[in-house]
């Protein structure tokens, strides 16, 4: 049996390639950055909030941690228009995102804000610093510095995750890769080309992540 391959064929589809780069691009980066500050707000909720607040992160964070993503994206874009909420794809997956980062994100900021020192925390007290200026200053700074490995790890999965959201006709890569193997049948070279591409994001946003969280997020 003789197979050949022609990845000239999908290659030749490059602005339907690059067009859901940049949707998968604009997605990830607006989830991310929504993502984290769900999770910082909801890991100083679960840390010091009141009783009834921790509860209710609580069952946020367990609910979407233990349900797919999927499910959580078909819901929004399906489920919601049923109490008279429509929304775009586009709409329903970023929001999707954030909801799923934000959970994941707020038990990885909370491991850092309760791995913080005692000391520093009523040093910063004996120096008469509201607890804001505490919190922001003297706790997530640290907190983050420790945990940014695993929040990194974290985007890029809720990045690679978007890959579903093809499945509501987000035009993001693996829509066009689909789309692009259903004018020409080749599937393979059209995965295959996805599946390089997102590896080369993947890798590229962990560099960036890595590059920024000490620039502008925690220090050196």
């Amino acid at each position: 049996m003789n197979v050949t391959f022609d990845f000239p064929a999908v290659l030749a589809q490059w602005p339907l390639l690059l067009k859901g780069v940049a949707w998968t691009l604009a997605l990830t980066a607006i989830s991310a950055v929504v993502g984290v500050l769900v999770g910082v707000a909801c890991a100083w909720a679960r840390s010091h909030g009141a009783a009834w607040l921790r509860v209710l992160v609580g069952a946020y964070v367990e609910l979407i941690r233990n349900t797919p993503f999927i499910v959580q994206l078909f819901f929004i874009f399906f489920g919601l228009p049923a109490a008279g909420v429509r929304l775009s794809p586009e709409t329903a997956s970023i929001i999707a995102m954030v909801v799923n980062l934000g959970a994941y994100a707020t038990e990885i900021i909370r491991a850092g804000i309760e791995a913080t020192p005692r000391g520093q925390i009523e040093a910063a007290l004996s120096l008469a610093m509201t607890r804001a200026q505490i919190f922001l200053r003297v706790v997530l700074p640290p907190a983050l510095r420790k945990v940014w490995p695993a929040l990194t790890s974290q985007i890029i999965i809720v990045m690679l995750g978007s890959a579903v959201c093809g499945q509501i006709s987000t035009e993001e890569l693996s829509y066009a890769a689909n789309l692009i193997q259903s004018r020409n049948f080749r599937a393979f070279e059209a995965f295959i080309v996805a599946t390089g591409i997102y590896l080369l994001l993947a890798m590229g946003l962990r560099r960036l992540l890595n590059w920024l969280g000490p620039r502008f997020l925690f220090g050196r």
